[in-house]
């Protein structure tokens, strides 16, 4: 187990993008059987940049370019993960999930529109990286944020269970 502590801000340069990518990378790698995104804002921010190819076999169809945040996860529902969704009904967040239904293999992917989220958090098998910062460019470049990463399969098995018993959709 594991704790970073990252205090992000936009006038020291620090930034949550290189945890990330180390997170991104990780699950294309070794996909988590399931995933959650929970934050009140979520924009399609760049994820990935392969515009030199580093991650090229990552990719399906590699191509040199950056990867926004729906084609990567959209990508982890094709490999088999279920990704989980949770954000606010509001304009803001459609570009994102319009995107993300598109391109996500509909059996793996559950969008939850919640009013009143106001959790940020992102979850796998064994991480979960949370705190204030919204995954949106401003949130993880420009506001001042602070976010854990924290590897602990226990704590990150706590938190998936705490959003299935919150936000899984019954039918």
């Amino acid at each position: 187990m594991s704790d970073r502590l990252i205090r992000t801000s936009g006038t020291t340069g620090i930034s949550a993008e290189p945890i990330l990518t180390t997170i991104l990378v990780s699950e294309l790698l070794h996909p988590s059987p399931e995933l959650w995104l929970v934050s009140p804002w979520i924009s399609d921010i760049d994820a990935l940049d392969n515009t030199r190819g580093d991650f090229d076999t990552l990719f399906l169809d590699p191509v040199a370019r950056t990867y926004s945040l729906s084609q990567v996860l959209a990508q982890l529902t094709q490999a088999g993960t279920t990704l989980n969704v949770v954000s606010r009904p509001d304009d803001h967040n459609r570009t994102f999930l319009d995107r993300l239904r598109r391109q996500a293999h509909a059996d793996h992917l559950n969008i939850v529109d919640h009013p009143d989220v106001h959790e940020k958090t992102l979850c796998g098998r064994r991480w979960l990286l949370t705190g204030s910062m919204n995954f949106t460019a401003r949130g993880l470049l420009v506001n001042d944020e602070s976010v854990t990463y924290r590897t602990d399969e226990q704590a990150a098995a706590h938190a998936r269970m705490d959003f299935n018993h919150r936000w899984t959709v019954r039918q």
